[in-house]
């Protein structure tokens, strides 16, 4: 086996409490050709000088402004691949714990074709150890993205196979520099949330596979940063998918996903949140909404034939 060159790429804004995990897992991975690149994206805590002060072999670089999740990970991406000459750069959240293997196991099958774009694998939850958070995303024929396969589920070898995924979430991801040359990053159009989705959508479109390795294992602490339920995250989840969606599908197809995000995603999450009293968090849902809307009609990619 050949042993490409990896960077890690540990991405935070705030997060330097988190790090000592984070950082101290992938230090302890056994394979032979990688460093940690950690993206301080505009912090405020001291993060940069943190990280130098306490790990003198992981690199960090510092943007002055916070670029949202997409604009970090590109300016950390283009670090990677043009400036440490890595073949693959491992995209990772600062709230986690790797497994030892995690790096050499993601090798294992990405060197098996050129055309695969991104390899992840089993992603726990912290809290519950044996217990799965994602292990890929399936397709759905409305919503193209399916959601989280083995959410939940106690871990009992039932994804125990190397497999092609439709969809796979960011929280770790290995991505080939072919794809990263062929057709660049993040669109930073999404911020945060959905940014994969768009990303893995356009990937496939020039042929790039999503591969998931049951070897590759990972522990999430899952959005310590911006937190589940926060008003920004609930306001690009209602916002970001709508415009994967318009980007990549017929009008005729939109429209089933256009009504069913309307009152599943919209409407009846505003409501429940409403009835718990949480207002900021339904007008969010609604704002993101209409935000949606809005970018459609501004980059014409949404029509009343799209909706009706």
């Amino acid at each position: 086996m050949s042993f490409p060159k990896v960077v890690v790429l540990i991405l935070s804004y705030n997060g330097k409490y988190l790090l000592d995990d984070a950082i101290s897992s992938y230090l302890q991975n056994g394979y032979s050709n990688y460093e940690i690149l950690v993206i301080d994206n505009g912090s405020s805590d001291g993060t940069e000088e943190y990280v130098n002060n306490n790990f003198e072999k992981v690199f960090v670089s510092r943007l002055e402004k916070n670029q949202g999740y997409s604009g970090g990970f590109n300016f950390g991406l283009n670090i990677a691949f043009n400036e440490m000459d890595a073949d693959y750069a491992l995209i990772t959240n600062n709230d986690v714990i790797a497994d030892k293997d995690i790096i050499s196991e993601l090798v294992k099958v990405a060197v098996t074709d050129d055309k695969i774009g991104f390899t992840t694998g089993k992603v726990y939850f912290n809290e519950k150890k044996d217990t799965l958070q994602t292990v890929g995303m399936s397709y759905d024929p409305v919503r193209l993205n399916g959601g989280h396969i083995g959410n939940a589920e106690v871990d009992k070898g039932q994804y125990d196979e190397v497999t092609e995924r439709y969809f796979a979430d960011d929280v770790f991801t290995m991505v080939n520099k072919n794809l990263y040359k062929e057709i660049g990053g993040y669109d930073t159009e999404f911020v945060l949330q959905a940014e994969q989705f768009d990303w893995q959508m356009r990937a496939k479109q020039k042929g790039y596979k999503i591969m998931f390795t049951p070897h590759a294992k990972l522990w999430h602490k899952e959005s310590m940063t911006i937190g589940r339920h926060s008003p920004t995250k609930l306001y690009y989840d209602a916002r970001n998918p709508m415009i994967v969606l318009m980007k990549y599908t017929e009008p005729i197809d939109f429209r089933k996903y256009f009504w069913l995000h309307l009152k599943k995603d919209t409407l009846r999450s505003s409501l429940v949140n409403i009835k718990h009293f949480h207002f900021r968090i339904a007008l969010n849902i609604w704002l993101g909404f209409f935000s949606g809307i809005k970018w459609g009609i501004k980059n014409k990619k949404l029509t009343l034939k799209h909706i009706f």
